[in-house]
């Protein structure tokens, strides 16, 4: 174990002004909700805190098609209805609508994800946090569940340069689609995924039988949940695949999508996790010692997912949080109890004991079949051929937040509505 951690911290206020329109679940509005808990509890004075670099297209187009990226940097609300065709092979439109500034929000989140890995890479610290991050569902060529690029797919090929094997863990209660397609045929990546599993359960996919194809057979691992998981079954079964998955793998990194759709009480999900419980996931991977990069993902009870990650960030900073509230100006969406902690929902946990013990013994099972740790050829270290040089000591990475941050608005009107808090 390490004595202390060295925690990275990247938010742009920015993120949180952007909206998807009024009747859709996905509020970035959250994340300043998340920071401003953060700053509440004190937590800024332990880490330093960056705000990301926007990233580039060509950054994005490392994995992204050139073309999808190019379509969203010059679509907005007011030309989509000219590109019909375009609109419908993106997968643009209802659930990934176009709305103002939504270019930017994805260097934003995205240029957070990569600097995370870089700040991992060259060892200036041990954990990186982009709370924005974690959009687990987009593709290659295609928006889809919410997210346009896929920061975590740009996260680990950055990651990549440096480090023979990654492991990616999702917690979302949505399968980790996006990133498991994205490395399903290869052993570099294994990505381990924690979901609610069913036809009409979006994405449709994430059985525990998808175990990766070609030199990626047995590297993708998917641990399909039913309604109902409570913290008990669900953290017991974490912290056992995940021991054998690191034992057996021997990652040199790990990312970690934490997201909070899967609490207890979420307005698209359906378990039954406490943030503790949600939390207890985190401090276990942080125990594990590895470098670690952390995201957050799916989450639409947004005063829950404020709670939940500020608590992580707390858990990943070694620091217990006192049950109430500080006062900030986001206090009245935690009103009237003003507690950190949430009670958990009374819904019946459709994961029997012996359901739960299939899927864990085909899970080791499947284990077994890779019998050490890859032997991956690691090529020469290609440059970060794409970013402007400047000197790191001239000017501060990512600069330093400072007022900036305090100056952001508080809140949007047509953010805060009666009954936004209502389950």
């Amino acid at each position: 174990m390490r004595s202390k951690d060295r925690i990275s911290y990247f938010y742009d206020g920015d993120v949180g002004n952007v909206y998807f329109g009024p009747n859709h679940p996905m509020k970035p509005h959250r994340l300043c909700m998340t920071h401003h808990l953060v700053l509440s509890y004190d937590l800024h004075k332990k880490m330093e805190i960056y705000r990301p670099h926007k990233a580039y297209p060509v950054e994005l187009a490392q994995f992204h098609s050139a073309d999808y990226v190019e379509f969203l940097q010059r679509i907005n609300p007011d030309t989509q209805h000219l590109f019909p065709e375009e609109m419908a092979k993106f997968k643009l439109g209802e659930d990934c609508p176009v709305f103002d500034d939504m270019f930017e929000f994805c260097q934003i989140y995205a240029g957070g994800t990569i600097d995370a890995a870089r700040r991992l890479n060259n060892q200036l610290c041990d954990i990186a946090i982009n709370w924005a991050g974690g959009l687990h569902h987009a593709k290659k060529c295609e928006a889809s569940g919410f997210c346009y690029i896929n920061d975590l797919v740009l996260g680990i090929l950055e990651l990549l340069k440096y480090h023979a094997r990654v492991l990616y863990i999702d917690i979302d209660v949505h399968h980790g689609d996006g990133v498991e397609e994205a490395f399903y045929f290869t052993d570099r990546v294994m990505t381990v995924s924690f979901h609610k599993y069913g036809n009409l359960f979006f994405p449709g996919s994430g059985d525990v039988k998808e175990i990766g194809e070609q030199e990626g057979k047995f590297y993708a691992i998917n641990i399909p949940l039913k309604d109902g998981i409570d913290d008990t079954s669900f953290t017991r079964l974490f912290k056992t695949i995940i021991s054998k998955v690191v034992e057996t793998y021997q990652p040199g990194v790990i990312v970690l999508q934490c997201g909070a759709d899967s609490l207890a009480g979420d307005r698209l999900g359906c378990f039954n996790l406490s943030i503790d419980g949600h939390a207890e996931c985190v401090r276990f991977v942080k125990k594990i010692g590895l470098p670690l990069l952390v995201t957050g993902g799916g989450g639409y009870t947004k005063e829950n997912v404020a709670r939940c990650w500020t608590v992580e960030t707390g858990v990943l900073l070694d620091t217990e949080l006192p049950n109430e509230i500080p006062d900030n100006e986001y206090i009245k969406y935690f009103a009237p109890e003003c507690s950190l902690r949430i009670p958990t929902a009374h819904i019946e946990n459709f994961n029997s004991k012996s359901y739960l013990g299939t899927i864990k013994m085909q899970v080791l099972e499947n284990l077994r079949c890779i019998q050490h740790a890859p032997s991956v050829q690691m090529q020469e270290v290609p440059p970060d051929y794409y970013i402007p040089d400047f000197d790191e000591d001239e000017k501060n990475p990512d600069e330093r937040i400072d007022q900036h941050t305090q100056d952001k608005h508080i809140q949007r009107d047509d953010e805060y509505y009666e009954g936004d808090n209502d389950k």
